[in-house]
């Protein structure tokens, strides 16, 4: 048993609905159960290169935070102690500052810190814990593509923002015969598009994982006019792959833009766009992002008590366990084109393009 007495607590890469459930958790086990005291990171791994601006974290500071979307530790997609980037007499370098991260953690008096993020940041875990720091790390994505896990939290959260959205646009694509896309979060994986697709009733769903053709499209809507359907949802995945002939016209936008002109000019018709965004990302996470990520950050707590460095709480098989941040990382879970989710799907007559 390893003797901890403070611990340090950082939330790294996008926000994600549920990242106050689990600091909220991990500081009130932590406190209660194990007497230690918590250390709030700032801004991902910056408030360790810059010391002062962590601070203590309380029972009073986690009071009221369960149902608030975001991170009262603050996050950056950027901050990686071995490639940080700095200017130097007027030039940007980048510069490995690991070192200086360890014995900042180390003044601080933290014995073991909890690194809650997605791939990029379990990757600077993964590197930190191989440099000597006592580190354990929560999975966070909404795009759910973290192989080593069943499920992360926010993406439940994401899920629904994504179906509430479509349901909306139901109405007034119905209304005025349009066809409407609604371009969602997932950079490698579909998960948001194909379950919110499923969840909203969508007509064509687009994901990375399906190739497809703006043709197979235009034809399906055509089916669908053939039997009086005047309006047709298309939910896009932000990392779709492109065919080629839009790939040539790629300019600076999103990839959902893209689609709807491909198809208006294609099919000549009405199209509207939805890019639904950042919306994703915010509000208050739903029951069940709040339970898990509450689950992950008391198993967190308990895996440092354990000694258990070097890894990751996840869930498998409805249980929480741990496995090795080297086995998480670099490995992503996407969707299966031959997978019963997909099946279901076009057994009821969703097209994915192809």
């Amino acid at each position: 048993m390893p003797d901890i007495r403070c611990i340090g607590i950082c939330t790294g890469g996008g926000d994600a609905p549920g990242l106050n459930a689990v600091i909220r958790a991990a500081v009130k086990a932590a406190i209660l159960k194990y007497k230690w005291k918590v250390i709030g990171i700032s801004d991902g791994f910056d408030g360790l290169i810059w010391p002062e601006k962590s601070r203590e974290l309380t029972l009073k500071d986690v009071s009221g935070i369960l149902p608030r979307g975001g991170t009262i530790l603050g996050t950056t997609n950027r901050g990686n102690p071995f490639h940080y980037k700095m200017v130097e007499n007027g030039q940007e370098v980048t510069r490995d500052i690991s070192d200086q991260v360890i014995a900042n953690a180390l003044k601080l008096g933290i014995d073991a810190v909890i690194t809650i993020g997605g791939d990029g940041s379990q990757k600077i875990a993964l590197d930190l814990f191989q440099k000597g720091m006592n580190i354990v790390g929560v999975p966070k994505t909404i795009d759910n593509d973290l192989s080593a896990t069943e499920v992360t939290f926010g993406f439940d959260t994401a899920l629904h923002t994504a179906t509430d959205a479509v349901d909306k646009i139901h109405t007034t694509a119905e209304s005025h015969h349009r066809i409407m896309v609604v371009e969602v979060m997932g950079r490698d994986a579909g998960w948001i598009a194909l379950e919110a697709g499923i969840a909203g009733g969508a007509h064509v769903i687009l994901i990375p994982e399906i190739q497809f053709t703006v043709e197979n499209i235009c034809k399906y809507v055509t089916e669908r006019e053939g039997y009086g359907k005047r309006f047709t949802i298309v939910v896009v995945a932000e990392g779709i792959q492109l065919p080629p002939e839009l790939k040539e016209n790629r300019r600076a936008g999103s990839v959902g833009n893209l689609v709807g002109d491909a198809i208006a000019l294609r099919a000549h018709k009405e199209v509207r766009v939805s890019v639904l965004g950042h919306i994703q990302r915010g509000g208050s996470p739903t029951p069940f992002d709040r339970i898990l990520a509450t689950r992950f950050g008391v198993a967190a707590v308990d895996l440092i008590a354990a000694g258990g460095f070097g890894k990751m709480v996840c869930l498998q098989q409805e249980r929480i366990r741990a496995v090795d941040i080297a086995q998480a990382v670099g490995r992503l879970k996407t969707v299966d084109p031959q997978g019963e989710i997909v099946r279901a799907a076009r057994a009821i007559g969703i097209c994915f393009g192809d």
